[in-house]
């Protein structure tokens, strides 16, 4: 037995407008409201074949994980892009980066990297294939 891919995580967050606003604007993901089977209404931020569900804290769907909260993740995307056009784009919108660019190593191999901050305090890696 074995898992294949990702097919979404979950960020719990303190204001999932703004967060979903913050990784449109800055990650060129896109929010989608979806109804899931009970009917209720959620947000994802959809990139590639993946996306990420948002959970509200203090009003997280269940099941949940055992400790949720906003500021708790490292996430780490991949970029076609130049990371030296990411930070420009990141300059223009604000965006602190934090580290970076670094070399690391990446589920697919060697990646060099930017770090930056969601609103939440998440850290987010923003990486190049090399």
């Amino acid at each position: 037995m074995q898992v294949t891919s990702l097919d979404h995580l979950v960020l719990t967050v303190a204001d999932v407008t703004a967060t979903a606003e913050w990784y449109a604007a800055v990650l060129g993901m896109e929010a989608q409201v979806f109804h899931p089977a009970d009917g209720s209404r959620r947000v994802a931020l959809a990139f590639g074949r993946q996306k990420i569900n948002l959970h509200q804290a203090g009003a997280e769907w269940e099941p949940k994980a055992a400790r949720p909260g906003p500021g708790t993740a490292d996430l780490c995307f991949l970029t076609e892009a130049a990371l030296s056009d990411w930070q420009v784009h990141l300059a223009a919108r604000g965006v602190a980066v934090e580290a970076g660019p670094v070399a690391r190593t990446g589920a697919q191999g060697p990646i060099t990297s930017i770090y930056l901050r969601d609103p939440d305090g998440n850290l987010i890696e923003v990486s190049r294939l090399d």
